[in-house]
């Protein structure tokens, strides 16, 4: 790749294709791959990660919201995709784009019968979600003969899967919970099974049970950040390639006196001659500002460069007085030498919040490295 000469967000489908080969590689051959595109693929390009996903073989996708499964559709991709939060105001343009819809609640499934038999539907996949301890959505296990009667009485939708969601998979201290959630959700499925009279796909696990409890992996699995090069885990990441980079220049160099002071609300003040660079990217872009003040960092030909005083919308300052660089050097904020788990325990966060918060008026560019 050339040097960035402007704030770019670079996307490595080799480095996708190397992250699906190492969690798939923990799999039975048998087992169906879903590949979790919401929230713009984390913060990239959902729809050039979708098509790179069929390619290797996934067998489903999954986004958040019908307006998600709506873009991909728009891009082309006519994969099945399952929409984990729909809305019921939603529905009409969810089956004209023919996206599967998870059935939560008692509300929305009946809302979904409804509407698919005004569309004239027969046998419209859905799935039903069951909560099993995470406690966000889901059918109750006590919902289970009410789901079999409600569907018994209308031929406009078929339970294409059943699957609930883990709270904790990553987190080994919580195993017994994590236990208690499988056997839960396994006891609900086979009830569920036997109240239909056929068997619909099951799945439960994510990134880290793929990786952290085989006995959890059924049908189907979900993979979302680990896809992307994250795993919960610094021994699993080792194993993993960040998919996104982010870079940027410097704009300007500035040289600043003691006792000067640099951005919004002085907050940062020299206390001898120091160089400062500024960068075109701010927390409009996604950059929070609780990275400034010298608690998150970029790197500048290979050297850490903090960021002082404010994080500004549309810009960020850095300390380079020890720095050999120039205007229109390139600068990495995320990449492999300094990964979004590394910023994100700088900032008090996740990656996932770093890498889904990159604004899309950054310009992604796709790549092979």
């Amino acid at each position: 790749m050339p040097k960035a000469s402007q704030t770019i967000l670079e996307i490595d489908l080799n480095a996708l294709d190397h992250n699906y080969r190492f969690i798939t590689s923990h799999l039975k051959p048998s087992t169906r791959i879903l590949g979790v595109v919401k929230a713009g693929g984390y913060g990239s390009d959902a729809a050039e990660i979708a098509k790179e996903l069929l390619v290797l073989g996934v067998d489903y996708l999954a986004v958040a919201y019908v307006s998600e499964g709506v873009a991909l559709r728009d891009a082309g991709i006519m994969a099945p995709v399952l929409v984990l939060h729909p809305q019921p105001v939603n529905f009409d343009q969810l089956i004209d784009r023919c996206l599967e819809p998870a059935m939560y609640s008692k509300r929305v499934l009946s809302a979904f019968i409804a509407k698919a038999e005004e569309h004239a539907q027969k046998n419209y996949p859905v799935h039903i979600k069951f909560n099993s301890g995470l406690n966000r959505l889901g059918f109750q296990k006590e919902d289970t003969q009410w789901i079999a009667e409600t569907l018994s009485g209308t031929d406009s939708v078929r339970v294409k899967s059943m699957f609930s969601h883990l709270a904790a998979s990553e987190d080994m201290a919580e195993r017994d919970f994590t236990l208690g959630q499988i056997a839960k959700f396994k006891s609900i499925a086979s009830e569920m099974k036997t109240l239909l009279g056929y068997e619909p796909i099951l799945h439960q696990s994510n990134t880290s049970a793929i990786l952290n409890y085989p006995e959890a992996e059924l049908d189907m699995v979900r993979t979302g950040i680990g896809l992307y090069g994250y795993g919960n885990n610094p021994e699993i990441d080792k194993n993993l390639r960040p998919v996104v980079n982010l870079k940027s220049v410097i704009s300007q160099i500035h040289r600043i006196e003691s006792g000067e002071t640099v951005g919004y609300n002085r907050a940062f003040k020299a206390s001898g001659v120091e160089v400062t660079a500024t960068i075109p990217i701010g927390h409009a872009d996604g950059i929070p500002r609780s990275l400034g003040n010298k608690k998150g960092f970029v790197l500048i030909n290979g050297e850490k460069a903090p960021i002082i005083g404010n994080v500004c919308m549309d810009m960020l300052m850095v300390n380079i007085t020890h720095i050999d660089c120039k205007e229109g050097d390139e600068v990495t904020i995320i990449g492999e030498d300094i990964p979004a788990t590394t910023l994100a325990e700088a900032g008090n966060t996740i990656s996932y919040e770093l890498l889904t918060a990159i604004s899309h008026r950054i310009k992604r560019v796709v790549c092979r490295k």
